[in-house]
């Protein structure tokens, strides 16, 4: 009883100092420190070692601008316990107060205390980034690391460069720790990307990719041929990353790997040049079956996504020709699906298209072949018009890989089958929830058809325009480009003006780049920015149209779109291809 007495009481204790300590934090970020200040002494008095109390009551008094307070605790404290970090809060102390030669005389004791002893660096070095003195936080890693070798500091005194803005020194530091230290390289590329990409410094890029061939010319580890490779897949340059990873196979001809996974990164981005020079190498280097079918899995993918049905019976005859020399195994799978998708949905043939998937599915398969094979029999069927079928299969890839990239597909997919069959509740519920799914493609995709189905039913609570919208984008599902065109047509003339007319200029603009009638695209993305330049597809038409201006070289018309992008639409999902393609176009790095 006496047990229970003290857990009960121990329980009420930790719940009352949890909501001292909520109060105190909440007084804190109202700004009101004179009531923070006292309830963080109150919790101090109980835990007197708690250095983070401490720490809070003298920032609380400095807020106040009780700097003499805020010195004699800090004193007692550190006359205590004689912590240097300590030293460097006296510091600052007198810092606030525009006394920098005082404030200097502690910052420079805090820096002895770790020539005395470097194991001090710790909280020093802290307590300096903590204030944002990083150039005594530099100081003192570099101080510790001269004491004692076997420190590593390396990633930390990296990132102090970059806050310094001294690039050369942060890239050196940062390769530097890479190549001694192989297992911190992710860590190291993250925070390079960062600064490709995020902080956008004008020469960032130029002096890193400096850095790396003068290393790949002065140690022929092929580690920096790796690192160099890597450098440009960050900037989509496939073909230069192809002669680095030709200069690795050619000294460590293993595996070839690496190359087929970077014609693959080069499909993903439409260098489809760049992917066809890869891939074939891959077909001349080896004769590893896996590598020959993925390859050329790869390979008949480009052609059918560029094909005209003049096209079609030499890609018929090649998909044949290739399963014959391969043979129906687990291991062509890939092709087989290919062939299966290119005969429903090309050939129009959907029969046989599933003909293909049953006798797929009858083979040994692991769950994820399964699951494959199933997301394209569903694919099939929702292209016959099936969709409650359809459904069922995708409802079974969701359940059998939950959690799964695979999963939230097979999500996206039932969501859009419930949409062609303008089931708009069900199916924006689903959008909604995939909205937050973990794959950024899939979260996109889902936004745009919940902004879509939620703006026009809004507008519309019939949702007519929407149906005959949702009629058009199956069209499309159904590779029936031309009478997809005619449909999205009729929705302009019959719904002129209204919430849905926006979204269907967009979609006939991508129809039309598809088929490479650049002009037509244009117009419709123009009417959008002339007429909609307030809606939520004004980002898209600049950034499409942009787009279509960089590829034809025109950079003077590409420019100012980009620019618009940039300084209207922060929030876009393209402002950050936005902000590198227009500081491409403007000379700020020479890439």
């Amino acid at each position: 009883m006496k047990k229970l007495f003290l857990y009960i009481t121990l329980f009420f204790s930790l719940i009352c100092f949890s909501q001292n300590e909520q109060l105190a934090q909440y007084y804190y970020d109202k700004g009101d420190f004179e009531k923070a200040k006292i309830s963080y002494e109150e919790l101090l008095q109980d835990i007197p070692l708690n250095s983070q109390y401490f720490l809070r009551i003298i920032d609380c008094s400095q807020q106040l601008q009780q700097f003499e307070s805020a010195e004699k605790a800090i004193q007692e404290r550190f006359d205590k316990y004689n912590q240097g970090n300590l030293l460097v809060e006296l510091g600052y102390n007198f810092q606030l107060q525009k006394n920098d030669a005082k404030a200097k005389i502690y910052y420079d004791q805090a820096l002895d205390r770790i020539k005395k002893n470097p194991n001090e660096v710790y909280g020093i070095s802290n307590a300096f980034e903590k204030k944002v003195l990083l150039e005594y936080a530099l100081k003192s890693y570099q101080t510790a690391t001269e004491l004692e070798p076997n420190f590593n500091f390396n990633y930390q005194i990296g990132l102090l460069y970059g806050q310094l803005s001294n690039m050369e020194m942060m890239i050196s530091t940062f390769l530097d720790e890479a190549f001694a230290n192989p297992q911190n390289s992710i860590r190291i590329q993250n925070q390079l990307v960062r600064f490709m990409v995020d902080e956008g410094d004008a020469n960032f890029n130029e002096i890193l990719r400096k850095a790396l061939i003068l290393r790949t010319q002065k140690n022929q580890d092929l580690f920096w041929n790796h690192y160099l490779s890597w450098f440009y897949v960050q900037q989509k340059e496939f073909g230069k990353a192809f002669i680095q990873e030709k200069a690795i196979y050619k000294r460590n001809p293993e595996s070839l790997a690496n190359i087929v996974n970077l014609g693959q990164l080069a499909i993903e981005e439409e260098n489809q040049e760049a992917a066809k020079e890869i891939l074939g190498f891959v077909l001349e280097n080896t004769q590893d079956l896996e590598l020959l079918i993925q390859a050329n899995s790869y390979l008949v993918t480009m052609k059918i996504e560029k094909a005209s049905e003049n096209d079609f019976a030499a890609i018929s005859t090649e998909l044949d020709g290739l399963l014959k020399q391969f043979e129906i195994s687990p291991f062509t799978l890939s092709l087989q699906l290919i062939q299966a998708h290119f005969t429903a949905f090309n050939l129009k043939k959907p029969e046989e298209g599933k003909a293909i998937v049953k006798r797929a599915l009858e083979l040994q398969l692991n769950d994820y072949e399964v699951a494959n094979a199933k997301m394209e029999l569903a694919d099939i069927l929702l292209y016959e018009e099936k969709f409650n079928q359809a459904l069922i299969y995708y409802s079974q890839i969701e359940l059998d890989l939950k959690n799964d990239v695979m999963a939230h597909e097979a999500s996206l997919k039932a969501a859009k089958t419930s949409y062609f069959k303008t089931d708009f509740a069900w199916a924006l519920k689903q959008f909604k929830e995939l909205k937050s799914a973990n794959a950024q493609l899939i979260a996109n995709d889902a936004l745009e058809y919940f902004l879509l189905i939620n703006d026009n039913t809004v507008a519309d609570s019939t949702q007519t325009a929407l149906k005959q919208f949702a009629k058009g984008d199956y069209l499309l599902y159904q590779n029936r480009n031309q009478e997809a065109v005619t449909q999205f047509q009729t929705i302009l003339k019959n719904y002129k003006g209204q919430e849905i007319e926006a979204v269907t200029l967009l979609r006939l603009g991508k129809i039309y780049e598809k088929k490479g009638d650049f002009a037509l695209a244009l117009s419709q993305y123009q009417t959008i920015m002339d007429q909609h330049s307030d809606g939520i597809y004004i980002d898209e038409a600049l950034y499409f149209s942009a787009e279509i201006y960089n590829k034809q070289s025109l950079p003077e018309k590409a420019k100012p779109l980009y620019e618009k992008v940039l300084f209207n639409h922060q929030d876009s999902i393209y402002f950050v291809e936005a902000r590198k393609k227009f500081r491409q176009l403007r000379g700020d790095t020479n890439l």
